[in-house]
């Protein structure tokens, strides 16, 4: 016997593998961009910015707690992208490719949200902005902004889907460009000196022979202090 299958369906037929693929692709791209953004390009932060003790005070330390994070969010999308292979059939649904969008939103905002409750305010491992006047400020705005409102984002194009009123079709890639637009923007700001600024901190490799440092500090017209 043959049965015909409707490809029309609402994506709310569509399986939970679909659904968690947005959520959990979400969630590893909001971790890439807070890394990215705050501990490498602003380098606002660390992971490990505000746990106190000696070995915490070591860059390497910091860096090393900052490239363990990333392998974290590394597997998390990974586990994401199987998903979304394993639910590859569901795009056959109407809209479903709107309800990944909405899931990634979705996701991306919890990763902002757990991020200030979890690591911001309950653990107390690092804040936003370490070397701010007001770090709760920088934490709101940042919970709110890239949290709270890429939840909502999500959560009413899901339900626009649901109920057909958006048509099949993906929407523009605002989102994407935008985030790389903050990125870049962030990186030409971050690589400006700061003003009045008559000092620079060099870091040489442990060992390093005194003769090779006052070398260094000659070959750019430099002097110790």
């Amino acid at each position: 016997m043959v049965t015909s299958v409707d490809l029309r369906r609402s994506p709310a037929a569509s399986n939970r593998p679909l659904q968690w693929a947005g959520y959990l692709l979400g969630f590893a791209l909001g971790g890439f961009f807070d890394g990215i953004l705050l501990h490498q390009v602003l380098q606002w932060h660390h992971l490990l910015s505000a746990v106190e003790g000696a070995p915490f005070r070591d860059l390497r330390v910091q860096v090393l707690a900052d490239g363990l994070f990333h392998v974290a969010m590394y597997i998390i999308a990974a586990v994401g992208l199987w998903l979304l292979w394993r639910a590859r059939h569901e795009f056959a649904a109407a809209n479903a490719d709107r309800m990944v969008v909405a899931g990634i939103l979705v996701g991306f905002g919890v990763w902002h949200v757990a991020n200030g409750l979890i690591f911001h305010w309950t653990l107390g491992i690092h804040r936003i902005r370490m070397a701010a006047e007001n770090v709760l400020l920088w934490d709101l705005i940042w919970f709110f902004a890239f949290g709270v409102l890429f939840i909502a984002a999500g959560w009413a194009l899901r339900r626009a889907a649901r109920t057909g009123d958006t048509p099949g079709r993906a929407p523009p890639a605002v989102v994407p460009v935008f985030l790389a637009t903050v990125v870049s923007g962030a990186g030409s700001i971050a690589a400006l000196p700061p003003p009045n600024l008559s000092s620079a901190l060099v870091l040489f490799r442990p060992g390093t022979a005194p003769e090779a440092v006052l070398a260094a500090v000659s070959a750019v017209d430099g002097r110790i202090v």
